[in-house]
Formats: structure tokens, sequence, C-alpha cells
């Protein structure tokens, strides 16, 4: 928020503290999918219907705008939200971040911010974006939206003012961080919580806050779609569903708007655990640093210190004893693009459409390339060359000290968020177009390409990094499949899906090559053959966690498989059984790639701005 709207903000909360709340109508729509076949349509003529309408003051749209987060889709569904004759506030969801082609960066760009607050007749309004932002997992309030929050709540110049709270997302623990959210409405005067996710309209409650759920304003099987009507009058918030240009449907719900006594409210409400820590001695903290925004990628190492990003555009190192931070450098842009360091240099991907070089030492900038889109991919250096995908249908090979161009292929279908893999000359990744390519490390001609056969780009096998062994290359993908292909020519040696658990997009492979470690949904670990001619789970862990979505990668470090979740646990496995040797909960959000530190000690990193160092007992 720039300091001419925080004035402008503070004076509208200083003019409304000092007017009773008084009753008034607003629209409140939601998940849109602007991309969808009948989307536009519908968005169309709920605007109609609510420009029509002179009682509906404002309007609000708890996210999921568009279907994939593209900027075509978020330009055209801007193009169609300025139609709207009213204010209106709105908020991304998570078909709006998570398969972003922009890094999530696009929305903020395209509609000037991720949150809204604004009070109206004695009312605060404030919302939030929700992710999850390019790493599919539960959704998440971002850190940087967090920090937001406390800002606008600690400068009400009336704490009694009544809050009506905004997300996409049911604030449970859909939400890695609900309790940070719903912990700080409860410490005001929070009278009811809006959101949608769901497509239906239905009444909850949250840690003790009244909710609604709104329905979606596509039309799915009806004739037309829909939208809420929210009046509020004498204490109390009724809704009707508007079907527009049709009928208003009869008042389906009301919720009384009342202080509510959360001080001294006696629930036991659920919050996650973190009684594993005391399970392990063999393993302790030995320092973590909180940044003010996410991490949304993993973290190098160069001698003393750990090189690690924020989705603030920042690349920063902390000192690998202390955690202290040494150097920053300012990107334009969220980073979603793990760094990688070689001789001195580290480069890392940013959604301002660069790539940058710095000094590790020093953070200083070295280089810059500008691409034509935003840079998601994490790059991979070997002997003096960059490798590394963008957004804008291209992945190239840069000169490590010099940042010029090697060579271009630019024949990517849609955009590449994954980190490469350098195997016998080639270079392998995939992109979110459904296909995966084997390029010439010295040229960048086209060795072969692969696809999954599907129409739907969200089964793409985008978000793993590759692996290689004996003469493969192993993926796996959301459609659930694991593959092998011929590393040398892209036929299919085998491509199956497990009996037991679903494969999604996590996984990684033993030091000796021998296995390919593989991450279920249903929370297993399996050390699959390279070898064999078909699917051979050599042996499978007893780790066992809840339903699981974290895409990163799985990695070896002394014999110790290191496994991260997406509720902030990592769990060691013994390389030669898969036995739990120790576990640790750092947070309760999405953890990145573990990053080895020295012989017995890990830098973790979490999407809600946590990064720890551990150390351990090595494995006997």
């Amino acid at each position: 928020m720039t300091i001419q709207r925080y004035v402008a903000f503070i004076a509208l909360l200083l003019v409304s503290s000092l007017c009773q709340a008084q009753s008034f109508q607003f629209a409140f729509v939601s998940d849109t999918h602007i991309g969808n076949p009948t989307a536009q349509e519908d968005l169309e003529r709920t605007i109609a219907d609510i420009n029509a309408n002179p009682n509906l003051e404002f309007v609000v749209i708890t996210g999921d705008i568009t279907e994939f987060g593209s900027d075509e889709e978020l330009k055209l569904a801007r193009q169609i939200f300025d139609t709207i004759r009213k204010p209106w506030y709105i908020v991304p969801g998570n078909h709006d971040t998570n398969w972003s082609e922009s890094g999530s960066n696009s929305f903020r760009v395209v509609f000037g911010a991720e949150t809204f607050a604004f009070t109206h007749k004695g009312y605060l309004f404030a919302g939030t974006g929700s992710g999850p932002n390019m790493r599919m997992g539960p959704g998440q309030i971002p850190r940087e939206n967090i920090v937001w929050l406390d800002s606008v709540l600690n400068h009400m110049p009336d704490s009694e003012m009544p809050i009506v709270f905004l997300n996409h997302y049911p604030q449970d623990s859909s939400l890695n961080n609900w309790y940070d959210v719903t912990d700080r409405l409860r410490a005001r005067n929070t009278q009811l919580i809006l959101h949608g996710h769901g497509h239906g309209n239905r009444k909850f409650s949250y840690d003790g806050i009244p909710a609604v759920m709104g329905r979606s304003n596509l039309r799915a099987k009806d004739p037309v779609g829909g939208y809420n009507i929210v009046t509020i009058a004498d204490g109390k918030a009724s809704f009707e569903t508007r079907k527009p240009g049709i009928e208003t449907l009869p008042q389906w719900l009301e919720v009384p708007l009342v202080k509510h006594d959360f001080a001294n409210d006696p629930t036991r409400h659920h919050r996650p655990s973190f009684a594993v820590n005391g399970l392990y001695p063999d393993v302790k903290l030995v320092w973590e640093y909180q940044d003010d925004s996410d991490v949304g990628a993993g973290t190098a190492v160069y001698k003393n210190l750990v090189i690690a990003t924020n989705t603030t555009g920042q690349v920063y190192a902390l000192d690998s004893k202390t955690g202290k931070r040494k150097w920053t450098y300012r990107t334009n842009g969220k980073i979603y693009s793990t760094p990688a360091v070689a001789k001195g240099y580290v480069v890392v991907g940013s959604s301002d459409n660069n790539i940058f070089c710095l000094s590790a030492a020093t953070g200083r900038l070295v280089w810059k390339f500008t691409a034509n889109r935003p840079v998601l991919g994490s790059p991979l250096i070997e002997k003096g060359v960059v490798y590394i995908g963008a957004s804008d249908g291209h992945f190239r090979a840069l000169d490590l000290k010099t940042g010029k161009l090697r060579w271009d292929f630019d024949q990517v279908n849609n955009f590449v968020v994954t980190k490469p893999l350098l195997y016998q000359g080639k270079v392998y990744f995939g992109s979110w177009g459904n296909e995966f390519y084997a390029l010439d490390a010295k040229t960048g001609q086209l060795a072969w390409k692969w696809s999954n056969g599907s129409s739907n780009r969200m089964f793409s096998p985008a978000a793993c990094y590759p692996v290689a062994a004996n003469g493969r290359i192993f993926i796996v993908a959301p459609d659930r499949f694991m593959t092998s292909l011929n590393a040398n020519t892209g036929e299919v040696v085998w491509r199956e899906q497990m009996k037991e658990g679903r494969v999604r997009e996590s996984m990684g492979i033993s030091d000796d090559g021998q296995l390919v470690y593989v991450k279920t949904m249903d929370g297993q670990v399996y050390g699959v053959s390279t070898s064999a001619n078909a699917l051979q789970v050599d042996w499978k862990s007893a780790l066992q966690l809840p339903y699981e979505l974290a895409p990163s990668a799985i990695i070896e470090h002394n014999n110790v498989v290191l496994v991260p979740s997406h509720s902030g646990l990592v769990s060691a496995l013994d390389r030669q059984n898969g036995e739990v040797l120790w576990k640790y909960k750092s947070s309760n959000s999405l953890m990145n790639p573990v990053m080895p530190l020295g012989k017995n000690r890990v830098v973790v990193s979490t999407m809600d701005g946590k990064i720890a160092c551990l150390e351990y007992e090595p494995a006997k």
C-alpha cells in the first residue's frame, strides 16, 4: 500500500468511526473462472444486473477470478470488471496463483493489489489473498498479506469497529495458516467472514467466527450463473441468491452480527501440533530466521552463507552459523526460482522477467539477462553454463561469467517452473503444456520431446525435478503416473500407476543411482528400482504422512533420505530400508527442497517465510 493510499485509508477509518453502523446492501460475487467456456458471458450478465440495481452500494469478489491465472485471462477479467459502475474490491484465489505463468505477479499488476481494506457505514471490510502460490499444496495466506493485515488492524482508530473479513478459502485447515488469521480476527470485533472456493452457498463457523461461503458465478448446469445479495440491517446480515436478469430467490440465510466475547471463549479450537519435535532428540534447532514475506523456493550455500529468496523480490544471504542477514539484493518481482551457486556466483530468476547473477559473497549485481516474460524456472549451473527456462516459451543457456546467450530453444509449449536435469549431454525439463523436452546441451537443438497425451494442462510433468540413471529419465506428474523414458530417444520404457499409492510431483534419486524415491498423495514414500523394466518397488518406508501434495524434491545426503511435506515437516529416512530416523516440524506451511549444510546439518525453508538450520546425529 502506497503512503498516499495508506493515509487516505486511515482518514476513512477516522470518519467512519464517528458513525453508527447503518443498513446497506452489496453484491457478493465469487469464483468467476474467466477462461471457463461460459465464464465471460456469466460475468457480463451478472455485472449488468448489478449495475441495474441502485440498492447495491459496492461489490466484493472473493477469488478464483480466472481458470489458470494467465495474463490473457487476467486482462480480460479486468476489462469486464471495469464495466461495474460501483466501487468493487477483489482478491485472488488458488486458480489465479497456483498455475500462474507470471509467478502470481500479474494479479497485483492488473488489479493493483492482492488485498483490500475499506470502511462502509461503520464496518471495516478487509480481504487478503490465499494461495497456494505456484507450489501445489493447501492454501496459504501469504506471509506479506499477514503483515499487511497486522498493519490494518493495528492502525484502527476505533478498535471496537465491527469487521467483515474476506478471503477465497475457508478459514480452516484448508489453509495451512488459518489460525494466523483467525487469532488476529478474534482479537478484534470480527462479526463475519465471507469466502468462496466451494462453489455453493453454505454457512460455517471458523474458530467461533460466523462465516458464509458464496456460490460460484458460473452457471454450471443452470441456464444462468448467479451471485449473492447481502443486506446488513438491524444487526443482521441476510443473504439472497440472485439469478441475474431473472429473479431474486427467497432469503436463504440470516446471520446475527454481534460482538463476540472471544477472550472468554472456553472452546479449544484445533491448532497444529509440534509435539513431534519432542520425540526425536537426535535432531535439534540451531537457528531460525523469520521473513516478512513468503519464501517460495529452496536455498543454496556459498562458503559460510545460506542464499535465500522471497516473494517481495529479494535475494539475500544469511550467516550459516547464526542465521543473521549479511546482504540483500532487490529485484522487482516475486521469486519462485531456487538460486544456484557456482564459482562465487549466485544465479536466480525473477518474475520481473530477468535472470540475475550476483556475487555470492557480497550480493553485488554481476549481470542480468532479460527474458520476454517472468522467469520462474530454477537454474542449473554446469561447467560455466547456466541452463534455465522461463514463461516466454524459451529455454536458454547463458555464460555464467558474462550472461551472454549461448543458445536459445524457443519452442517450449507454455511455461517452465522446474529445475532442469543435465544427463549424458542432454538437458531435460517439463513444461505446463503437457510436454517433456530433451535438448542437446551444447547446441540447444531438440533431441526429442514426449507428451503424456492429455489435453488437461494440469496433468503436465512440469513441477517435478526429473532424475536419471541407467540411461533412463524418470518423472512423476499430477496424472498420478510414474514414467521411465529412454534418455537417448524419449521412448517409453515403462509408464505405470502404483497399485497402493498415487504419485504426484515429488521425487528424488539415491546417491548410487539405484533407487528413485517417490512420495505419494497418500503420504507414503517408496524406493523404486532404476534398472527394472517395470515399476518395481524395492522398499516402502515405514513413514506415513497425512494426505500430501508438496511437489518439493526428495534428496539423499550421507545415506539419509530427506522428505519435505506440505505441512512444514521434514522426515529423515534410512537409505537402505526407509526406516524413519527422525522428524522435525518447523512450521505448518509447505516445505521447499531441503538443503544439506555440511555433514550433519540441513537448512529447511517453508512458504510462510521461515528458514531454519537443523543439526542431527549422523546415521549409524
